[in-house]
């Protein structure tokens, strides 16, 4: 390697350590002073069934994840619907040999004090699984299928609940 070669990997590696600082976080602090704080102080209401209970979770760790419990200035209701679908059958064993299952989540953000609304919409998300002729092999996978679209269900809630609540600033 040359000198001028290795003057133009020490220029590039400076520059990139020089640019390293300026990318912050679209929702983040520094952006939004009070978000933080207003994300931790947002409740998530109850969820039905199997599938809303791993949303739940999912959303209260996304939301907060300090295990801190500030009082509350929002609730978040999400209710959700989760239907299956099997696109393939084999002919040979007259099976479904693959399974789409279909989350739909509809969450409303509203302030606790006056209940006024602060933000209304819906999320959906799939996953895929394979099916066997093993009925628990499948009823796992169904649950795997399950949790994969609980945590993709709350990362998508959770940016546009920063989103309207950066909004409000």
């Amino acid at each position: 390697m040359s000198w001028s070669d290795r003057a133009r990997v020490a220029a590039a590696l400076l520059m990139a350590l020089g640019l390293g600082g300026c990318f912050q976080p679209l929702y983040g602090e520094a952006s939004h002073p009070g978000l933080v704080e207003d994300m931790r102080a947002v409740e998530v209401a109850p969820i039905k069934d199997r599938i809303g209970h791993y949303l739940g979770e999912d959303l209260i760790s996304n939301l907060n994840g300090s295990g801190e419990t500030p009082p509350a200035k929002y609730r978040l209701v999400v209710t959700m619907a989760v239907n299956s679908q099997t696109p393939t059958i084999s002919s040979q064993i007259n099976a479904a040999n693959a399974a789409t299952v279909i989350g739909k989540a509809t969450f409303t953000l509203t302030k606790i004090e006056g209940g006024a609304v602060i933000y209304k919409s819906e999320a959906t998300s799939a996953a895929v699984y394979d099916r066997t002729l093993d009925s628990f092999a499948n009823l796992r996978a169904a649950r795997d299928a399950e949790i994969r679209i609980a945590r993709s269900l709350a990362d998508e809630i959770e940016l546009r609940v920063a989103a309207a609540l950066g909004d409000k600033r």
